[in-house]
């Protein structure tokens, strides 16, 4: 840590140059609503609405009226998985700011301490660093070939990319629609060189040089600067001379490079929007052969990725397109017999340099398959997912975003694994980890209060069944398959939070069997790694509410009240494997609580412990039944 005073005299010189204008505020006060909620939830962990709120686009890195941060409330209130959250999320945690220094100093365990002291700043001081990096490093890169023009100057080519230069730059985009087909593009002799050099360094979001004019070159500082501001007003390009400006002071420059990479993500975005997204294909696939996009369209497109619908998800009819790239909406028509739904296909117009991103497309388009190779019309390459999540993949590739509903991040999370994008594959891992724990956070005591999920008896019943918002057994299967540790660690939270409702199922004991026999050679001294953490999370579970209150007495003691055989016989429950239908909800006579095995104890701390007793006891059950000794 730095020390105090140097922590003051920082925290003073960047208060003045806020206030002058020089520097942004990066922790403004927020007064609205939506950050106050966000706040809320940071105090009570409440880790599925911070996951919401963030989607939403709430500002982590505000301050409330009291000067508190979410950063600082979440660790200063012990929510481990909401300060994790928050980090991976971009909330500031440079270790010179006041604010990290803040959050560590008021944390309140070593383990929020260590992650914060531990965590690497630069992923959240500049989250769109490697996606800036990506575009500037296209100015350079040769293999694969993306680039489809080139600039000429007298003494220097630049091959450059139509869809970078139209996104960034008005002028080019008017330009360009208007001849798609442009493959050079030759500069001004009056305008240096060295200025066409610091503007593509701009558009392509590069750090600008501190020298204008190299040592050996025969122009002036003026002429280039003179070059930059014509080249300004004619590309209405209105921040970079700001840009150019503020090269010489560092801070400074720093966040203006941040301002325009910001700015830059959401230009790519809207042309994202007006090109891929718009121009999407919605296709009959036993007609695919008969799609002709030419190479030299009006947005640039260099393939056509081709993603399929579940059959029988769309209405019925054909679509018919056209050999100029422009694609016709279904005419709703049946099929040619009349007889069920075609499948669909869904085709969306790509860009090579963004594709690139993906180490799947970059050996791809480096091959000397057909799909690397320049024809006709685009090649049409097919990506084993639906629709919607491919337009998941594609956002990302182009704009950095991660956004994931639940319901497409478990596809997501293998087709992100396949196409080896592990910033992918880790958003959805954590969209399911924190909206896929349900109302409250998976740790939360569920013995006591709330809806569950009616044993499958019950629903066979004709009781409708109360649906939790994932399948736990399909995420710790995906877990498995994928080696995501954070899905084995919330599958284990999730299935302890409510072991009552699972213990019971076929499925569970499957699930345990199948976590027994991923030990090669298994010997009866083994353990189940599963099992292992169910009850591990099963003891955090009933002894985090209260810690230090003496729990492990009442674990280990149960009152003589609670072994009364008679307590037993007034509710009708004869064993542990008598669940109460009541289970969970104080007595009906309001004399005490009613415990998972249907006696009544005194209060919600007595019944802990025998609720303890009574899901380790089912769990021995369980393994005795089916012949695993854990």
């Amino acid at each position: 840590m730095i020390r105090k005073h140097e922590l003051e005299a920082k925290l003073k010189e960047d208060s003045t140059l806020i206030r002058s204008g020089v520097l942004r505020n990066e922790h403004p006060v927020d007064p609205s609503q939506a950050f106050a909620d966000f706040m809320q939830a940071c105090r009570k962990g409440n880790l599925k609405e911070c996951q919401e709120l963030i989607t939403l686009g709430v500002n982590i890195n505000g301050k409330d009226r009291f000067d508190y941060t979410p950063l600082v409330i979440a660790s200063l209130c012990g929510h481990y998985e909401v300060v994790r959250l928050l980090l991976e999320s971009g909330a500031l945690a440079d270790p010179d700011s006041f604010e990290r220094e803040r959050a560590v100093y008021n944390a309140l365990n070593n383990r929020i301490r260590n992650l914060l002291l531990s965590y690497d700043y630069t992923k959240t001081a500049d989250p769109l660093q490697v996606w800036a990096s990506h575009i500037t490093s296209l100015l350079t890169r040769d293999h694969p070939k993306t680039s489809d023009i080139t600039l000429t100057a007298d003494t220097e080519t630049f091959h450059v990319h139509k869809f970078v230069l139209s996104a960034r730059s008005p002028y080019f985009r008017r330009k360009f629609a208007e001849a798609p087909e442009t493959t050079t593009w030759k500069l001004s002799h009056a305008i240096p060189v060295e200025a066409f050099r610091i503007v593509l360094k701009y558009l392509y979001l590069g750090d600008l040089p501190r020298d204008l004019v190299a040592p050996e070159s025969g122009v002036s500082e003026k002429d280039v600067l003179k070059g930059i501001d014509k080249l300004c007003k004619q590309l209405e390009l209105d921040m970079l001379w700001e840009a150019v400006m503020a090269m010489t002071d560092r801070r400074l420059a720093r966040q203006r490079q941040q301002d325009e990479v910001k700015r830059a993500q959401k230009q790519v975005e809207d042309f994202f929007e007006e090109t891929v997204v718009k121009f999407r294909m919605d296709v009959d696939t036993r007609k695919l052969a008969d799609v002709k996009w030419p190479r030299d369209n009006a947005i640039f497109a260099n393939c056509l990725l081709r993603a399929d619908e579940d059959e029988g998800d769309e209405e019925e009819g054909d679509t018919v397109s056209n050999h100029l790239g422009i694609p016709i909406e279904s005419a709703g028509s049946k099929t040619s017999s009349g007889i069920g739904k075609p499948k669909r296909s869904v085709l969306y117009p790509a860009h090579k340099p963004f594709l690139i991103r993906c180490l799947y497309f970059e050996t791809m388009f480096s091959s000397e398959f057909k799909e690397a190779l320049d024809g006709e019309h685009l090649h049409i390459i097919k990506v084993d997912c639906t629709p919607e999540v491919l337009e998941i993949i594609l956002r990302f590739l182009y704009t950095e975003k991660t956004e994931c509903p639940l319901e497409f991040s478990l596809d997501l999370l293998y087709v992100s694994d396949m196409l080896l994008l592990d910033k992918l594959k880790q958003a959805a891992a954590v969209t399911i980890s924190t909206l896929g724990s349900g109302t409250r956070n998976a740790l939360v005591d569920r013995t006591h209060f709330g809806p569950k999920r009616l044993p499958k008896q019950q629903a066979r019943d004709g009781e409708a069944e109360d649906v939790e918002p994932i399948n736990v057994y399909d995420v710790i299967r995906a877990a498995w398959d994928l080696g995501v540790m954070r899905l084995e660690e919330f599958a284990a939270q999730y299935l302890a939070s409510r072991l009552e409702d699972f213990i019971d199922d076929d499925d569970f004991v499957d699930l345990i069997r199948e976590s027994a026999s991923r030990i090669k050679e298994r010997q009866e001294t083994d353990t189940i790694e599963l099992l292992d953490d169910i009850r591990f999370y099963l003891s955090e579970r009933f002894r985090l509410r209260f810690d230090g209150d003496g729990i492990e007495d009442l674990l280990d003691d149960t009152s003589e009240e609670e072994a009364d055989p008679e307590s037993n016989n007034e509710n009708g429950s004869s064993g542990p494997g008598d669940i109460a239908e009541d289970e969970r909800t104080p007595s009906p006579t309001g004399d005490g609580v009613t415990t998972l095995d249907g006696k009544v104890v005194e209060d919600e701390f007595s019944s802990d412990a025998v609720n303890y007793d009574v899901l380790i006891g089912k769990i021995d059950m369980m393994l005795e039944k089916i012949g695993l000794d854990a």
